[in-house]
Order: C-alpha cells, then sequence, then structure tokens
C-alpha cells in the first residue's frame, strides 16, 4: 500500500476547486437569499450551525471559546 499526498490540491487546482465550492454552497446561498436568514434556519436547521457572529453577539459556541468571547445563542 502506498500513501500519497499532496499539499494545497486546490492551490495547484483554482478553477476546479472554486468550481465543486460553488455547486456545493449555492444552494444554501440561494436559500438565505430568498428567505431571509430567520426563515432559511428554519426551514435548514443545519444553517444555525454556520452562524458565528449575529447582531454583534458570537453565536457560535466554539468560535466563542477559542477567542475567549462570551457566547450567546442566537435569536432567529
Amino acid at each position: 500500500m502506498t500513501h500519497y499526498y499532496v499539499a494545497n490540491m486546490p492551490g495547484a487546482y483554482a478553477r476546479t476547486a472554486t468550481q465543486v465550492l460553488t455547486n456545493v454552497t449555492q444552494r444554501y446561498i440561494e436559500l438565505l437569499a430568498d428567505n431571509g436568514l430567520a426563515e432559511a434556519c428554519r426551514l435548514q436547521p443545519a444553517q444555525v450551525s454556520g452562524l458565528n457572529v449575529m447582531g454583534g453577539k458570537v453565536t457560535h459556541k466554539a468560535v466563542a471559546e477559542a477567542h475567549g468571547m462570551k457566547w450567546e445563542a442566537p435569536k432567529l
């Protein structure tokens, strides 16, 4: 068995990496654009885990802990 590691594949294939990322994230962006943040989070609860800051408050617990800041649950 051979293990092979190539560092920074997205950098080596920037156009392809951008296309793949766009294909994966586009549906979430459309959901936000079409419905607004609160409704998008209601329709797709997984969206909430992508919130880091809302209304000037850190709403992602791990981000708050990493920066020694107070965490508050998002108020949608």
